[in-house]
């Protein structure tokens, strides 16, 4: 298709193509106020595609310009001018409708030929618009639009060429295939024409996965009003344009997965599962490759940074955090409006204002939108003048008033004060519903939880409220009539979940205004209100992904909640079970934080030993541990077992749990004898007391299992691992996910032991699994990921297993950060990846770095910090600093053994490795005397034919052949072959590997769990 001439969309000329020079076109100007840049892109699109040279020109009317001069500039513009009639066209500025009508009646009566018109609202307009014939485009589908549009300008789609697949704007009437969770449109937008062109532009010209935009501001200032209005003006350029909630990381994750069933996307119902599927989705650009995500209000861009959704759509964050500029964001500041920015909103909001009230009033309230909202909409219906508004505002700030924020102006408290002293004249419910809503979360707040919960035994003053619809209804209407919130509808899903219904969003400085100013006596009794309505939202088992959506909804509202100081018991169960939903689905950080919190208040609220305190203390255990802080937690289970102990004794459950805890702290402190003993009187206690299929009888044969692991008796603890597998596959459902977690120790297990084909198969089913359950970005999937890598490795698939690790590492960084031992344990595998098939700098730095961060995580003489040493010497000796590897490699030998004992694993692995460097540097017979009991420890500890004991003989026969023992390092090479070959088969790379008399290593491999 040939280029035309004219301007593209910015106004940019464009040159004619040559298929066009020399042929005279027609051309048509289109006027258009901003707020109707969709029906002008849709007009212009028509226009083109029957060859007429479209000129956009965006109607801005200027104030110190008069409206006959602004026509008759527009008088001069190419071709015919074709004006779109809205009431957003005439309020541009502070011009009254006689105005208007005089100009059109001066200017484009004497020549009506030279304009033309369609209408695009239903709104009044001047009268004397009529002089441009307007044809209406309201209330019709876009082909008869189209129709009418051609009569009016005289023209005519016969002999059109097809469209051939050209994707051009949606009809402005039609929504996006997919759309929701938008706020309604504001009317009554004002100004901020630079920065949504600015986003527009830097959004359109940015490459695929880089399209992001952050619209940040201090609060108040009207981001969210911003990106609403750039969804409205720009939307018919989208397919897909979904909102969502970005406050806090569960709430973001939730409402992304509501995506899914929008998408087409065939999932099931865990929460895991459609969120994956989604962020796949937009990244692939399949089925819509034109979407548009919207996070609002992301002011913590450490939280959820990790989870934005890469590809080739575009991303517009709303935030008060200029961070954003560190993760792949442009930024763009929003400021407070422009004097004459506000005086046109204000004169919208109050059209009885005149222009210098609506200035005074701006200036007093420093110019920020929101309370420039609400101010102007009351004072539209009050007698009150805005000289003894200004006056209220001046002697209503004393000197006790104290800033809500740093970021809110000073004046904001005191015309919030006036603002509900008139809710409380009209609609006293207004108030006591706007109080309820500030035990809820500032942003989305669930109403419908307070509609649906029990009314039995409500305070009297919200009886009537909660009770009555119509009072209900009257009660929000005035909140809204005044911009105190704003309703919405969030019925995203295909089935009614927990998102569907009602939520008001308040915003944050309302919220807090609003707290500040609430009597005592209501704020004891509306607290109770809503912690029983969140308690009556509780799903019940917290292990259950399918709720997780629910969970992840009632988490943000907590703490605005106080749940913590509730003496009531059902909401004290729903504090625990949203503690042990954080832990599963890997929300560490705030989950420890919570359970502290609630450790320290139910010791003062219930007494110390009350069994509520125990439950807390051991979530509180277990989200520290996941976060690293081993240390901690082991002098807190150790004090809740001896105190238990002594006054329950060694069969109470509490205690038991507290023991179980005990010994995960314990190996993570690599005191692995002391946790194995644990395990072995902890298990038969369970089982004694509860039979073999409780589950915590099965919890605590799991860590048994690892527990044996962690010694290195490895197939004593497969067979510990099947146990626990078969069981919960018989108690638990297939997907549960201690099953699965189950399925991936026992391929651990194999691997380990050399099974390397039956671990993959098993590991391969898992992983899908996880990732159908969980997700992705789940650590539990990573987990598995990890061990799926390393299966592949040793099965010889190397670039999957490249691949697979570098998106683990990846995934674990951000999901758990760089500091935990998931994600070391990754970083660990990788490094050793590198060395061997990859990048010797790249394995060398990033195994410094793993070191580092186990120094000063772990106490000295850990395992892992010996075992990460011990990699490093095979780095030092590939790029040739033989002597200090060698050091290196039997310092390693020399702690390992003293940390595990010399018969471990760990340090037979060591062994392999210091026999290799003796060997290098000379050393051979020292080398041979190493492989050679090396050899013998390991066929005690492993058996004969297990890999690592099998690399021991090959390294010993490499070792003869330096002595020139040459018959019996052949023997032993022969022995050692036969064996690769019955175990691992001829084509296995170890195998092949050790024909062709390649010297093996060992990589440590630390077991984290």
């Amino acid at each position: 298709m040939a280029t035309r001439a004219g301007r593209d969309r910015s106004g940019t000329p464009v040159p004619a193509g040559p298929a066009e020079r020399g042929v005279v076109r027609q051309t048509i100007t289109i006027s258009f106020a901003p707020f109707n840049r969709a029906w002008a892109m849709w007009i212009g699109d028509r226009l083109e595609r029957l060859g007429v040279r479209v000129v956009y020109m965006r109607w801005d009317a200027p104030p110190e310009e008069t409206l006959v001069d602004l026509l008759r500039d527009l008088a001069l513009a190419p071709g015919r001018v074709l004006v779109l009639v809205s009431e957003h066209y005439f309020q541009l500025g502070s011009r009254t409708f006689a105005e208007w009508n005089a100009a059109l009646r001066e200017v484009v009566a004497p020549d009506p030929a030279r304009f033309a018109a369609v209408c695009v609202t239903s709104a009044p307009t001047p009268t004397a618009v009529a002089v441009l014939a307007p044809v209406d485009l309201t209330n019709m589908g876009a082909d008869e639009a189209e129709r009418r549009l051609l009569d009016r300008l005289d023209l005519s789609a016969v002999g059109r060429p097809p469209d051939e697949g050209r994707r051009g704007p949606r009809f402005p009437a039609e929504m996006p295939e997919v759309w929701g969770g938008v706020p309604r449109r504001n009317t009554r937008f004002t100004g901020r024409e630079p920065l949504l062109n600015d986003a527009y532009h830097l959004l359109q010209s940015s490459e695929p996965g880089a399209g992001v935009v952050t619209l940040y501001g201090m609060s108040g200032v009207g981001k969210t009003q911003l990106a609403a209005e750039y969804v409205y003006r720009f939307g018919s350029e989208y397919d897909v344009v979904w909102w969502v909630n970005a406050e806090s990381r569960v709430s973001f994750r939730r409402l992304l997965a509501e995506l899914a069933p929008k998408l087409g996307l065939s999932t099931g119902d865990e929460y895991g599962e459609r969120l994956r599927a989604v962020r796949d989705s937009l990244r692939r650009g399949t089925p819509f490759s034109r979407w548009l995500l919207i996070l609002d209000g992301a002011d913590e861009p450490d939280q959820i940074w990790d989870l934005l959704p890469t590809g080739p759509g575009h991303v517009v964050i709303t935030s008060r955090n200029p961070e954003w500029a560190e993760h792949n964001s442009r930024l763009l500041e929003v400021h407070v409006y422009d004097r004459e920015e506000s005086v046109a909103f204000i004169r919208r909001r109050a059209p009885r204002l005149t222009e210098e009230e609506a200035d005074r009033l701006a200036e007093a309230l420093e110019d920020l939108p929101l309370l420039l909202d609400q101010t102007a909409g009351w004072l539209n219906d009050s007698d009150l003048t805005v000289e003894d508004y200004i006056a209220l505002l001046e002697d209503g700030v004393d000197l006790d008033v104290v800033r809500v924020s740093a970021d809110f102006p000073l004046a904001f408290q005191t015309a919030w004060s006036i603002l509900l002293n008139k809710l409380r004249e009209t609609v006293p419910e207004s108030v006591d519903l706007l109080r309820l809503c500030t035990f809820f979360a500032p942003g989305f707040i669930p109403v419908r939880l307070l509609r649906d919960m029990s009314h039995d035994d409500l305070p009297e003053q919200l009886t009537g409220l909660l009770d009555d619809p119509l009072l209900w209804n009257k009660a929000i209407n005035q909140l809204r009539q005044y911009s105190v919130v704003r309703l919405e509808s969030h019925e995203v899903g295909t089935d009614a979940g927990p998102s569907a219904g009602e939520s008001a969003y308040l915003h944050r400085m309302v919220h807090q205004v609003v707290s500040r100013d609430m009597p005592e006596e209501d704020r004891r009794e509306f607290v109770d209100v809503v912690r029983r309505a969140l308690a009556e939202a509780d799903p019940g088992r917290p292990t259950d992904t399918r709720n997780w959506e629910a969970y992840a909804e009632i988490v943000p509202h907590l703490k605005y909640a106080d749940v913590i100081n509730s003496t009531d018991r059902k909401v004290q169960t729903l504090v625990l079970n949203c503690l042990r939903y954080m832990y599963y689905a890997g929300e560490y950080t705030a989950g420890w934080k919570l359970a502290r919190r609630t450790v320290e208040a139910w010791r003062e609220l219930l007494g110390e030993s009350h069994p509520r305190v125990w439950e807390a203390t051991n979530d509180y255990a277990n989200l520290l541990r996941a976060s690293g802080r081993f240390e901690e937690t082991e002098k807190l289970d150790r004090h809740a077992m001896e105190h238990l102990f002594r006054e329950r004794g060694d069969r109470d459950l509490d205690a038991l749990r507290a023991v179980n805890g005990l010994g995960a702290d314990l190996w993570s402190l690599a005191r692995y004898d002391e946790a194995l003993e644990l395990y072995e009187w902890l298990h038969p206690a369970y089982r004694e007391l509860l039979g073999d299929q409780d589950s915590r009888t099965l919890n605590a044969l799991n860590n048994l299992g690892f527990a044996l692991r962690l010694v290195g008796r490895y197939q004593e603890a497969l067979e510990i691992d099947r146990q626990t597998l078969e069981q919960r596959r018989l108690v638990l459902k297939g997907r549960h996910l201690w099953t699965l977690f189950s399925e991936v120790s026992y391929s651990i297990g194999l691997r380990l032991l050399g099974r390397y084909t039956e671990a993959e198969s098993i590991q391969t089913k898992n992983v899908r699994d996880y990732r159908l359950v969980v997700g992705e970005n789940h650590q539990n999937t990573l987990r598995a990921e990890h061990n799926l890598a390393l299966c592949r490795l040793r099965g010889g698939d190397r670039a999957a297993a490249g691949t697979l690790l570098a998106k683990v590492v990846e995934g674990f960084e951000r999901k758990l950060g760089v500091w935990h031992l998931l994600t070391l344990a990754a970083a660990v595998s990788h490094s050793c990846f590198h060395r061997e098939h990859g990048d010797i700098d790249l394995a060398r730095e990033t195994g410094d770095s793993v070191l580092e961060r186990y120094l000063r995580l772990l106490p000295e003489g850990h395992p892992f910090i010996i075992g990460a040493r011990a990699n490093q010497a095979l780095v030092l000796r590939a790029v040739g600093e033989r002597e200090n590897a060698h050091a290196l490699i039997e310092q390693a030998l020399a702690d390992m053994a003293g940390a595990v004992g010399e018969n471990h694993p760990y340090t037979l692995g060591c062994a392999i490795n210091a026999s290799a460097m003796r060997n290098l540097v000379g050393d051979t017979e020292s080398a041979a005397e190493l492989s050679r009991t090396t050899i013998v420890r390991a066929t005690e500890t492993l058996g004969r034919t297990h890999p690592l004991t099998l690399s021991a003989r090959v390294a010993h026969a490499y070792d003869l052949r330096g002595l020139r023992s040459r018959s019996q390092a052949e023997k032993v090479e022969r022995e050692a072959l036969a064996d690769f070959e019955a175990t691992l088969g001829r084509q296995h790379i170890h195998t092949i590997s050790a024909r062709a008399r390649n010297r093996p290593y060992w990589d440590f491999e630390p077991q984290a769990s």
